[in-house]
């Protein structure tokens, strides 16, 4: 396995295991590596659009798809953890990457309603609702955070 992809997979499996998205020191203690090496990953990784860092700070993962390395307001449910997503399309992909049930706590993007979310059987249990995402997807990584 190449370096990023070791570093890569460290990530998600410490997001996996802890519901937290971990950071370059962690990363680098976690595969023993040094920081700089690892951050320098980070970075090719943000290229190829694995990774979103934070801005103005290279060592803090912002979002490893579908997780978020904030919370927001897409607090998934799964294995016994919470984990927090970037929105509602990937509240849904936690529970896909994790290969289990979850229940998503959300909230009506026009009302601001509370919204109960579950994947039951690897399926999304239906509501009614419309998902209306302001930006189209080829646009997304032109400011990442907004959208």
């Amino acid at each position: 396995m190449d370096f990023d992809t070791t570093v890569k997979t460290a990530i998600y499996e410490t997001i996996a295991e802890t519901g937290s998205v971990p950071d370059a020191g962690h990363v680098a203690a976690t595969i023993q590596a040094p920081v700089q090496e690892v951050q320098a990953a980070f970075e090719r990784l943000q290229q190829k659009r694995l990774l979103l860092l934070e801005p103005g700070d290279p060592s803090r993962i912002r979002m490893a798809p579908p997780f978020s390395g904030v919370p927001t307001s897409f607090l998934v449910h799964a294995r016994g953890r919470g984990y927090y997503a970037n929105c509602v399309w990937d509240a849904y992909g936690v529970a896909a990457a994790l290969h289990c049930d979850a229940v998503i706590d959300a909230s009506d993007g026009h009302t601001g309603e509370p919204m109960i979310l579950e994947i039951r059987g690897g399926q999304p249990v239906p509501v009614p609702g419309v998902a209306h995402f302001a930006v189209p997807a080829a646009k997304w990584w032109d400011d990442l955070i907004f959208t």
